[in-house]
């Protein structure tokens, strides 16, 4: 989930000069509206230490009229604290209407702690984060705007910020033990941080993560994420009432929008990968045949065990999901797997729940099924080409990820893969299609129109990791350039899925001997 929160985002300072006039300016002019629409602003700071928050908050108040918010940070709680329910304090400290609170370690921050120091378990930390969505909800359906930002750094970016302020007297102060500390427990930290993210990202108060290592590119993710919530939330209100009226001054698009997103297309999970990684045929040859016995024999286990698999295939038009899905069937016998190819809702699809199709599809234990496109169309395509409304498709990263945990609470072993090509080799296989007859038909219009919107489908495709990458049921990207690594790469993966959930042939055979000994014994 945090793979693009930990790309090196940055933004050179004198772009960032350039971009704050207009950005400082949009804000003004949003707050002046929400004075006049009168509904309160939840801006809530998580994230890794030295992630940022104190300084974003910071910033705010110097980009924005100060007289208008309110900033809250919560620590132990007190005695006259303590001797209340749990909310209390952050009840009687909520913006009143047409101003902004900001609120720091407040009510995420103790269910969190608890959770990685072991004190309350799995059960009673989704309790304590379903008493927050409640409360969240109340809070939505009231009028507010909750907006939610998670200021992340990866491993060694958090140790060299931790580094640079010790070094710096007048920084010293902010870097505890208790800091160390945390950061030796990073992996539990992390762990639990992503299941708190999944399970409260919902669409009326959505988490947006941002990589924090640098602080201009953080600040002006912080100040944009606001300002489109802000103005979002003017539209709608302006929609109800007069759908023609204008909307408030906002940031062109060829201004700070363009700058960031230029900034995110170059760091995108896509952009950093390894393109030149290739097989040669005698080695591809050997390991695909040692891969299909090794997934035939673990296949045969799985099944006599009752252990099902599902695989999701995502990938660039061309972009080899076809050819690896055949080289990892070879393995296996027609009468146990199923591959669904997922193309346009019919009627009746479209008459229920866009997950409804899929629901229909689950196999029964110990058989497999491939999912040629899948539930992803609806962060993908639907999104890009406008299929799916704004808010339907915002919702579905926690839908998807609500349904993915259910699937892997079952027992489901639940593979990811994204097969990634670039441009150049899109368009050298598409015309090879086109030369080649028994392959021209794969070749529609459709796909040469997509091409056009390569941009905004990789920005779709980032979000969408950054999103559902998660631990229980993390994207695996593979780089297919080469169709050969490619093909190798995914059926290996399966093979190291299923050999992980069913142990290795050694513990099996451990397993039959520790069972025969004891009915021996018996």
């Amino acid at each position: 989930m945090f793979e693009t929160a930990e790309l090196g985002h940055k933004i050179a300072k004198e772009e960032f000069k350039a971009q704050v006039p207009d950005l400082r300016r949009s804000l003004l002019s949003a707050q002046a509206q929400l004075m006049q629409e009168r509904y309160p602003v939840i801006l809530l700071f998580g994230g890794v230490d030295g992630g940022g928050k104190g300084e974003s908050a910071n910033l705010l108040l110097e980009w924005m009229d100060p007289r208008f918010i309110r900033t809250h940070a919560y620590g132990v709680p007190s005695q006259e604290a303590r001797a209340r329910p749990s909310f209390w304090r952050y009840w009687r400290e909520l913006p009143p209407k047409g101003t902004l609170g900001i609120f720091l370690s407040a009510w995420y921050s103790a269910p969190l702690l608890d959770r990685v120091y072991g004190n309350i378990g799995e059960d009673e930390f989704d309790e304590q984060l379903d008493r927050i969505l409640n409360f969240e909800r109340m809070l939505a359906e009231d009028g507010a705007l909750i907006v939610k930002l998670w200021m992340h750094l990866g491993k060694d970016a958090q140790k060299a910020r931790f580094e640079a302020l010790e070094d710096d007297p007048a920084q010293a102060w902010r870097i505890t033990e208790r800091d160390w500390k945390h950061y030796e427990m990073r992996d539990k930290f992390v762990s639990a941080a992503e299941h708190l993210i999944m399970r409260t990202s919902i669409g009326r108060a959505p988490w947006h993560i941002i990589d924090g290592s640098d602080h201009r590119y953080r600040s002006l993710k912080m100040g944009t994420i606001l300002l489109d919530a802000m103005t979002r939330r003017f539209r709608q209100e302006v929609a109800k009432v007069a759908p023609e009226a204008a909307t408030p001054d906002g940031v062109e698009e060829d201004g700070l929008h363009g700058v960031l997103e230029a900034v995110d297309r170059q760091h995108t999970v896509l952009s950093q990968l390894d393109m030149s990684k290739s097989l040669e045929k005698s080695e591809y040859t050997k390991r695909l045949k040692d891969g299909h016995a090794r997934l035939n024999r673990l296949h045969r286990r799985a099944k006599e065990e009752g252990v099902t698999t599902l695989m999701v295939f995502e990938g660039w038009d061309a972009g080899g999901k076809g050819g690896a899905i055949r080289r990892t069937t070879a393995a296996l016998d027609a009468r146990d797997y199923e591959v669904i190819s997922i193309a346009a809702p019919t009627d009746e699809e479209n008459a229920h729940h866009y997950l409804w199709r899929f629901w229909r599809h689950m196999p029964r234990a110990g058989r497999m099924t491939i999912f040629d496109r899948s539930w992803y169309g609806r962060v993908l395509v639907e999104r890009v080409e406008g299929f799916a409304q704004e808010p339907e498709w915002r919702r579905a990263y926690a839908e998807i990820n609500d349904f993915e945990q259910q699937l892997v609470d079952h027992g489901i072993v639940l593979l990811k893969f994204w097969l990634h090509i670039t441009p150049d080799e899109q368009a050298q296989r598409f015309e090879s299609r086109r030369e080649t007859p028994h392959k021209a038909w794969k070749l529609t219009d459709e796909d040469w129109r997509n091409r056009e919107r390569w941009d905004d489908y990789e920005l779709a495709v980032n979000e969408m990791v950054e999103r559902c990458s998660t631990e229980i049921a993390p994207w695996l990207i593979v780089e297919g350039n080469d169709k050969r690594y490619a093909r190798v790469r995914v059926l290996e993966a399966v093979c190291d899925a299923l050999e992980k959930r069913l142990g290795s042939d050694g513990d099996r055979n451990a397993s039959k001997k520790r069972k025969k000994k004891k009915k021996d014994d018996q």
